[in-house]
């Protein structure tokens, strides 16, 4: 056999076992040491650690409560009873707001809107505008939404006569700043942000209004925490 031959002979070989065993060697480094890396939102609000400890894909990962905002009561504008985070199925996006106001309130109003025409036909995203004063009526309400009314999501909620102490609850659950304005007994001060609650209750984001890039950010990370949710627990968030 000539040399010529015998070096096709090894070449082929080498080429065969590369072929045959390179494949199972990079499956099986990958699977001991690589890890599969998702955009994930922050969970914002007090954590401390449970002392237990949870498996997950072969690992011990320490067990964290978070902060949860907790359910409460309300009348929708429609006149109905309903609930605030009555389900653990999906998404919620909150804010505040009062009837009065043709200021702050109006400009939440509105890219309140914008979240809910983009995310309409979206069964897993919850809308609540939360009312700060009591006086709030649902024709009060209703007259506030006019210009959204036709065609309008129907899984935006606007509450009022809330079961909670709202500026209380809004400090303490979604910790947002709200309170009476003590120079005028009709105004209230109210934050200028949504906030974003996935289906645990932990909050996932804080969005500034007064940005149009934050209701641009508020949208896309809406469809990143959908992801995670579907990650997480895909029999839970496909049912409706």
């Amino acid at each position: 056999m000539s040399k010529n031959t015998r070096s096709r002979n090894i070449s082929k070989l080498i080429i065969l076992a590369l072929v045959l065993f390179v494949p199972g060697f990079l499956y099986i480094m990958v699977n001991q040491m690589g890890s599969n890396e998702y955009v994930k939102l922050p969970v914002f609000g007090k954590k401390e650690l449970s002392g237990k400890m949870n498996r997950v894909m072969g690992r011990e990962i320490p067990d964290t409560i978070f902060h949860v905002v907790k359910p409460f009561d309300f009348i929708n504008f429609d006149g109905k009873p309903n609930q605030f985070l009555s389900t653990d199925t999906v998404i919620s996006v909150v804010h505040l707001f009062y009837a009065k106001d043709d200021g702050l309130s109006k400009q939440l109003f509105y890219d309140m809107n914008t979240i809910a025409e983009r995310f309409k036909e979206n069964y897993k995203i919850r809308l609540y505008s939360l009312s700060v004063d009591s006086t709030d009526q649902s024709s009060d309400l209703l007259e506030k939404i006019a210009d959204y009314r036709e065609g309008m999501n129907p899984h935006w909620y606007l509450g009022h006569h809330l079961s909670v102490d709202i500026f209380d609850y809004a400090r303490h659950n979604l910790l947002i700043e709200a309170m009476p304005d003590q120079s005028n007994p009709h105004k209230f001060i109210i934050s200028n942000q949504f906030v974003l609650i996935d289906s645990k209750g932990r909050i996932r984001g804080f969005y500034d209004v007064g940005l149009r890039s934050e209701v641009d950010r508020l949208e896309d990370e809406i469809k990143v925490q959908v992801v995670e949710e579907i990650r997480n627990s895909p029999l839970k968030i496909e049912k409706k």
